[in-house]
């Protein structure tokens, strides 16, 4: 019997830490934005939309190798898999539900400007074959913050697209980077995220530090002296900044910050957890030494 994996990757291959036991299936290569300064996460790629009879090979033998024991996720890939057509997500997600039929949930990043493609009929449609949860990278909720990473949309595209998938009947996982604006525009990044994230009120919240990656534009923008990185302290005072200004205003709000780029493991329920939050922030930022700045390698990400 042949116990190797049988789908081929074209690699490198990015998932969120919540999806580590999903069936990872590439519906897109690639991201079609492919602009954000700090990130050379797709570079590689030329963002291509995969055949639907390719996907199906695919998840046939996924099905033959797993047999009984399927995981109940697929997570969809590359970097916005959503801005893939409608004539592509809806028959390889038919094909998806017959051939796991115990499948709970499939996941899939996306970006504001693909979800505001969707209808809200094609939406609820989508989350009907089990299509039900997106991550979005918010980034920051400062405009100015997110013009200069050219993330390609504004803040308030991120609350009318997660507003729309919330009509959709679909749970979103947001983003927001710790010290993506240096400390030139720490103070507003802090606020308008703040701000964002409490109009957004996603299913599921999360920081990432900001670290950056030899080679891109944001890295370059450092070097030259056009953006100071933030310190241990300054990116924890961020974080305790940010989260004191969350309000969310469509119910609770799931909090976690252990990505492998954060100095600290933290999480909680939001707004209920948020005091203890911030205390255990406090005490971290009088336990960091001064002028300390993260120690993690890009290359660890």
């Amino acid at each position: 019997m042949d116990f190797l994996f049988p789908l081929d990757y074209s690699t490198p291959v990015f998932r969120p830490p919540s999806e580590a036991h999903s069936l990872l299936l590439q519906l897109t290569l690639g991201c079609s934005h492919n602009r954000c300064t700090f990130c050379n996460m797709y570079r590689s790629k030329t963002y291509t939309v995969r055949s639907v009879e390719s996907l199906k090979g695919e998840i046939d033998q996924a099905a033959k190798y797993y047999g009984d024991t399927a995981p109940l996720k697929v997570f969809f890939c590359d970097g916005d898999a959503l801005g893939a057509p409608m004539d592509t997500l809806v028959p390889v997600l038919e094909h998806l539900n017959h051939k796991l039929p115990n499948l709970r949930r499939v996941g899939i990043y996306a970006t504001a400007p693909n979800i505001l493609e969707k209808s809200v009929p094609e939406l609820i449609l989508l989350a009907k074959l089990n299509l039900n949860l997106a991550y979005l990278g918010l980034e920051s909720g400062s405009d100015q913050v997110l013009k200069m990473v050219v993330k390609g949309n504004s803040a308030s595209d991120m609350v009318e697209a997660s507003d729309k998938l919330r009509s959709g009947g679909w749970q979103s996982s947001v983003i927001a980077m710790l010290g993506l604006g240096g400390r030139e525009f720490s103070r507003e990044h802090v606020e308008k995220s703040g701000e964002t994230v409490s109009q957004m009120s996603p299913d599921f919240f999360s920081f990432l530090t900001t670290i950056p990656v030899p080679g891109t534009p944001y890295a370059r923008q450092i070097k030259q002296g056009g953006l100071t990185p933030l310190t241990v302290r300054e990116l924890l005072s961020e974080m305790h900044d940010m989260l004191e200004r969350i309000d969310p205003q469509h119910g609770r709000v799931i909090f976690r910050a252990n990505h492998v780029s954060n100095q600290h493991p933290l999480g909680g329920v939001l707004p209920e957890d948020t005091p203890a939050m911030l205390s255990q922030i406090k005490q971290w930022i009088t336990q960091s030494p001064q002028g300390s700045y993260p120690e993690i390698s890009p290359h660890e990400l």
